[in-house]
């Protein structure tokens, strides 16, 4: 192949036409030469009046954005400069496969786990027979049959056998082999490394990942990714055959890998050492750097009978990770203060010290107030300090916050938002009050004969929630027609697992917020009944005191009536 000329200059009046000519050197465009506009003249190649530089038009000039020439791997017509003169083909080759000069071409490009080049491997299929492996040195023996650019599809139905000269088998090691010293490897070898391994890892889990992806949905490039994770865990491999280390996944991506993904595989290999720490441990450790060892022993009793409770007396339950996350942001930057003072236990600690740390008032103090009460407590039964000093504090009461209704414009134009998933989201909340914790864990079997079912509850799905759920479920078919995922919601990155969609989805793409929304719904129905709690307390599930919230805005807001309810009508109006 002929190297391509470099694009000619832009022009310096204008920007963005190219020169008239490179050669005599010419700054402007031909609308732009002094004296001008003039009009350019035809190709001189092909007759077209694109005229773009030196006598030629974008197709004909070297370097032209139209200009076709031959792929820089494979020799196949019909590629342009801004794919980098490169086919679809050799664009996925070359990412997994080092460069070296071709056995039987001889040419200097990418070489294949078979032992030679695209353009030697493809001559070799086209004349491979059922049932054997592709034979390089004898197909190309006469020359290779050069084909036009992003032609190739899957010529054959046969399986094909796997050419010789593969790595031994990947035999799995019950033992490890510890590091001594870590190494940071160079990216540039890392990368070379990864791109010839071949066999071992890859070809062990190789089964696994077909089946796993055939299951779940998965796309090509899904497991092209995966693939390239085994590699490289291949190459950054201690001991090979050893179970990998979840650990080690998650610092893929740093080398252009996948982890989720990845440790599906690996788990369903049978691959996989889980040494993965819960959120909250991680949160916990980050936040508790730097602390003295004995202040750091304490809290570390402290979150261990937190998350895993106690049998031994005084006996504990273990609390949700999110309380227990909760607590350690409220009081970190407490016990970190009290570090800094120069005290090395939380037997130190006196009742002035605390309430001198505690933040003067709000919702701040009472997560402070009730995160030290629960960390001096286990202290306390514990033996670790002499006394409790939060005893001698009273909790700080807060004061409940007022719901407010929303703009119902903002909820009707959410209501008819392009995006099905954002429709049926602020339908469910606006018509029947769901939680965004209740809509993640929504399953299609949750849905049937126009009812919703959440629990022992069963709720008719007004005429407005059901056009949209429609619409959602004709959108996640045609999107992911072969997702096992059983939830309703669905995102591309939940659709090839089992997972629920994130906290977040869909509100980002959204004004609105799903508790103010439920909220806005509870609000219209009290007032729309004249305070009915009851009724409120059978139709969203709530409890008495949740509903007496919004009973006691009756008086203070809209006092002029009722709060008709908005966007509750059958036509979403």
């Amino acid at each position: 192949m002929r190297e391509p000329r470099r694009p000619p200059r832009r022009c310096i009046g204008c920007q963005d036409r190219r020169v008239a000519w490179a050669k005599p050197r010419v700054d402007w465009c031909y609308e732009c030469l002094p004296g001008g506009p003039f009009t350019p003249p035809p190709c001189g190649k092909c007759g077209s009046d694109a005229y773009f530089s030196d006598g030629l038009c974008g197709r004909c000039h070297p370097g032209g954005p139209a200009f076709t020439d031959a792929c820089r791997g494979c020799l196949a017509w019909g590629v342009e400069r801004r794919r980098g003169w490169l086919c679809s083909a050799c664009l996925w080759w070359r990412t997994h496969y080092p460069l070296g000069t071709c056995p039987h071409c001889g040419r200097e490009t990418w070489i294949g786990g078979v032992g030679g080049c695209l353009l030697c491997l493809d001559q070799a299929r086209r004349l491979q027979e059922p049932g054997r492996a592709p034979d390089l040195a004898g197909a190309t023996r006469h020359g290779q049959q050069l084909t036009l650019a992003n032609m190739r599809f899957h010529r054959h139905r046969t399986p094909r056998l796997k050419s010789p000269g593969r790595t031994p088998p990947f035999t799995p090691t019950a033992w490890r082999q510890l590091v001594l010293v870590e190494v940071d490897l160079d990216p540039e070898i890392l990368r070379r490394r990864r791109l010839a391994a071949e066999g071992g890892l890859l070809d062990h889990c190789r089964e696994v990942l077909d089946d796993h992806g055939d299951r779940h949905g998965w796309s090509v490039r899904q497991r092209n990714v995966v693939v390239q994770s085994l590699r490289l865990l291949a190459v950054l491999q201690d001991t090979p055959g050893a179970k990998i280390a979840a650990s080690d996944v998650a610092m893929l991506p740093r080398h252009g890998g996948n982890i989720e993904s990845t440790l599906e595989v690996l788990e369903a290999a049978g691959l996989l050492l889980d040494d993965r720490l819960p959120r909250v441990e991680r949160y916990f450790a980050e936040r508790s750097v730097g602390l003295p060892e004995p202040m750091k022993a304490e809290l570390d009793v402290w979150i261990e009978v937190m998350l895993k409770g106690s049998t031994t007396v005084p006996r504990r339950r273990a609390r949700d990770p999110e309380t227990v996350q909760l607590h350690v942001t409220a009081i970190m930057p407490i016990v970190r203060a009290w570090a800094e003072a120069g005290h090395s236990s939380l037997a130190e600690i006196t009742t002035e010290q605390v309430r001198g740390a505690l933040p003067a008032s709000g919702g701040r103090r009472n997560l402070a107030e009730f995160g030290l009460r629960s960390l001096f407590e286990i202290l306390k039964g514990r033996r670790l300090v002499f006394a409790d000093p939060m005893r001698a504090i009273p909790a700080t009461p807060v004061n409940s916050s007022v719901p407010l209704p929303l703009d119902t414009a903002a909820i009707r134009e959410a209501l008819d938002s392009p995006d099905p998933a954002i429709a049926l989201a602020v339908a469910l909340v606006a018509f029947h009050a769901l939680t965004s914790a209740q809509l993640r864990a929504l399953l299609l079997t949750n849905v049937l004969d126009g009812r919703l079912r959440l629990g022992e509850r069963e709720i008719p799905l007004a005429d407005p929630v059901l056009v949209r759920l429609r619409s959602w479920l004709d959108l996640r078919a045609r999107t992911w027609p072969a997702t096992v995922n059983p939830h309703l919601f669905v995102s591309r990155r939940s659709a090839p697992r089992l997972i629920q969609v994130g906290r977040n989805f869909p509100w980002t793409r959204t004004n609105l917020k799903p508790q103010a929304l439920r909220e806005d719904r509870i609000l219209a129905e009290i007032h729309a009944t004249g305070g009915d709690v009851r009724r409120i307390c059978d139709l969203f599930g709530m409890s008495v005191s949740a509903a007496m919230r919004y009973a006691g805005t009756l008086d203070g807001i809209d006092s002029g009536g009722p709060r008709a309810p908005v966007t509750r009508t059958q036509d979403g109006e």
